[in-house]
């Protein structure tokens, strides 16, 4: 019988149980969620609030921050960096891809045992510690 089962997230990824290079764990993740949508928030004050101007900002966030700072401001000042499976540079459909998936909600939700979110899987992409 072989054994299949890992003893950590990320561990079949090749990456480290813990530090830097390590999955993303949900506290930060909702902590930088916290920090891109308040600041979209409060952008958005600029278009009198408004829920679909307050979503587009929080999109633009990810999608221009994401290829050039490898995270959006949550996710750097959380320590986190968005990284292609192999390491490379995500490049610029990637991000894109993700921010569509996460703008939608439910794929984000949705993971498999390396705690990576269906956003993350249909880019190619892993969240992991800086």
């Amino acid at each position: 019988m072989t054994q299949n089962a890992q003893t950590y997230p990320g561990e079949r990824l090749g990456l480290p149980r813990e530090g830097a290079g390590s999955i993303g764990r949900l506290g930060r993740r909702v902590g930088a969620l916290f920090i891109d949508y308040g600041a979209a928030y409060l952008v958005s004050g600029f278009f009198a609030w408004d829920p679909l101007a307050i979503l587009a900002i929080f999109a633009l966030i990810q999608v221009a921050f994401l290829p050039t700072l490898q995270g959006s401001p949550g996710h750097r000042l959380f320590g986190l960096r968005l990284l292609r499976l192999d390491g490379a540079w995500v490049g610029l459909w990637r991000p894109v891809v993700r921010t569509l998936l996460l703008v939608v909600v439910i794929p984000a939700v949705i993971w498999d045992a390396d705690q990576r979110g269906l956003h993350d899987k249909a880019a190619g992409t892993v969240l992991v510690r800086g």
